[in-house]
């Protein structure tokens, strides 16, 4: 299916048949075929709609990419289908439109599961940072300079997020993982699940086995009575870097 929303026409797929709505948001230089097997899962549960961003798939070319525009799109996209208040899962680029769009339009959005994004281009790994530059050196893609550029999400900016947020990032990810702390402590309610041996991807692409998880997280209630999400990230960053370096980090509580 396609819509036309914000001046660019976008490609989505919609399955499943429930009251509750769930938009898949691929990352970078991919489309919404990276969540096939896992969105196969959710329609029993949810309805889905998987996009492809703009310039991405079978969505519009355009030279336009920014992380605000996508976000302006997703908004868009919501309010014209009428899925607010509606979830959703966004994974590398899609997570940093995800947390976009629940920062400028949390009326749109109750909860927000963000994999493997980061807040600012300093967040990548000094390796991976220099690979990209030298990428870019050679092709000048766009998407590329969108990664050395973008995003440049402040706290403040987090701080706005109402909505419930579950955070979640491969153990070995390009990203330094002090970003995922960050991103879950400053989120008043979040929960943060590191994601023990896996890379940037390696749980999401081709990968339905998130599915058990993201399926409780959509459908629990929230418990007040709960520790802090602020505190558990520090009770879990200490475990994780004096107890046992490969654990897996999981928070279970949502913030007052």
């Amino acid at each position: 299916m396609k819509i036309t929303v914000n001046q660019i026409e976008l490609f989505y797929q919609k399955s499943g048949n429930a009251p509750q709505s769930v938009l898949l948001l691929h990352g970078n230089g991919e489309d919404h075929h990276i969540f096939d097997p896992l969105s196969e899962k959710l329609a029993a549960d949810f309805t889905v709609y998987a996009l492809d961003s703009r310039g991405h798939g079978a969505s519009e070319r355009t030279s336009d990419f920014s992380y605000e525009a996508m976000a302006q799109d997703i908004s868009q996209f919501i309010a014209k289908l009428g899925l607010a208040p509606c979830s959703l899962i966004g994974f590398s680029d899609g997570g940093i439109t995800a947390l976009l769009l629940a920062a400028r339009h949390p009326e749109l959005v109750t909860k927000i599961a963000v994999l493997g994004a980061n807040l600012s281009p300093a967040d990548f790994k000094k390796k991976e940072l220099e690979q990209l530059k030298e990428d870019y050196q050679k092709t000048h893609d766009p998407l590329i300079h969108l990664m050395l550029t973008e995003p440049n999400l402040k706290k403040t900016d987090l701080q706005q997020i109402k909505a419930e947020a579950l955070i979640l990032a491969g153990e070995k990810d390009v990203f330094y993982r002090k970003t995922f702390y960050t991103i879950a402590k400053t989120i008043k309610q979040s929960k943060l699940h590191i994601l023990a041996g896996h890379n940037h991807d390696s749980y999401i692409v081709q990968n339905a086995m998130l599915y058990p998880e993201l399926k409780a997280f959509f459908r629990e209630k929230k418990d007040k009575g709960k520790l802090s999400s602020a505190l558990l990230c520090l009770f879990q960053e200490f475990v994780g870097k004096y107890l046992s370096p490969r654990i897996t980090a999981r928070t279970r509580g949502f913030g007052k």
